[in-house]
């Protein structure tokens, strides 16, 4: 018998799908399920997706700073509005775009012409103050020393309570007190306060500027046959302690001026026995002066900012606690 007349005996395969395709479809279906939940469950990293949006928009040319007239036909995950470049003409057949640098370090802000002059005349003005202020110091500090130095020459005196010493800005204050000074109702200096009044004389050579002498009285009113007023009295005290400072033959009387002011200047209200008594006063003030420049720059100040010049005025004052 010949191999070609032999039977294969090969098994005939099965009709149909063989049963290992549905484990594998099953397979398939469970991976699937399982890669969709782990997309479901993942998040987005904003920050690593807006890189990656730049990095693409400017790989692609896409500008963010001119608006599209139209709105796109699609949309994209890179933008949602762009703007393509503009294509220009070339000699050779390729399609090409020109774009705009879209990456800015900071944003524009327009501000208008008036909120800039405000604000610029808001920063020139500061500046101003501080440029015065500055130089004011320079000057008063000046004076503020000197006013020390009177202090020192008049210890004795100051704690005994018969004198004070104050600064206003550039002006020095020498309080007399009506205290052992005058008597009541008099313009004639008591004999134990001459030589106090000889010692201011002596403080006040070294000191420049002019000087006024200031009669004081309370609002209490006086009528005798040597005063009919206040005005008499006040003026007459401070003429009094006038004489006794030009005994020393150094000083310039031209300098001087001698003025009364009545009741009109108090220091405190005349409402008790107490505070009478500190109105009650000659004052020595001494004009140091600020310059005309200063003066001009400070009058300006003044009226302008009210309130910006109290505040600056109120700085270098020193009460007569703060010297002694």
């Amino acid at each position: 018998m010949s191999d070609d007349s032999e039977e294969c005996s090969c098994p005939e395969p099965e009709e149909g799908i063989p049963a290992w395709v549905m484990t594998f479809a099953d397979l398939m279906s469970l991976l699937m399920c399982f890669f969709v939940l782990l997309l479901s469950f993942s998040e987005m990293d904003a920050l690593k997706f807006k890189r990656l949006a730049g990095s693409m928009a400017e790989a692609f040319g896409v500008q963010a700073i001119i608006k599209a007239n139209q709105i796109p036909k699609g949309t994209s995950i890179i933008a949602q509005e762009f703007s393509p470049g503009k294509p220009e003409p070339t000699p050779i057949n390729e399609v090409r775009q020109s774009t705009e640098q879209d990456s800015l370090s900071s944003l524009a802000v327009e501000c208008s012409e008036d909120y800039q002059d405000d604000a610029e005349g808001k920063e020139s003005k500061e500046a101003g103050i501080a440029e015065l202020t500055e130089q004011l110091l320079e000057l008063i500090s000046e004076t503020q020393e000197d006013a020390m130095s009177i202090a020192m020459s008049l210890a004795d005196q100051i704690a005994g309570g018969s004198i004070e010493v104050e600064t206003r800005g550039r002006d020095i204050i020498i309080r007399i007190k009506e205290q052992g000074s005058f008597s009541s109702g008099s313009d004639e200096l008591n004999y134990a306060f001459i030589p106090i009044v000889t010692r201011i004389s002596g403080t006040l050579l070294g000191m420049k500027g002019s000087i006024t002498i200031e009669g004081h009285t309370d609002d209490r009113p006086i009528s005798t046959a040597r005063f009919q007023s206040n005005w008499s009295l006040s003026s007459a005290r401070a003429s009094t302690v006038a004489h006794y400072l030009f005994e020393e033959p150094a000083l310039n009387e031209s300098r001087f001026t001698v003025s009364g002011f009545s009741s009109n200047r108090p220091l405190v209200d005349n409402e008790t026995p107490a505070n009478r008594s500190k109105n009650r006063r000659v004052e020595i003030v001494i004009h140091q002066g600020m310059g005309e420049s200063m003066t001009q720059q400070l009058e300006v100040l003044k009226a302008e900012d009210r309130a910006a010049f109290d505040k600056l005025d109120q700085r270098f004052n020193l009460s007569p606690d703060e010297i002694f």
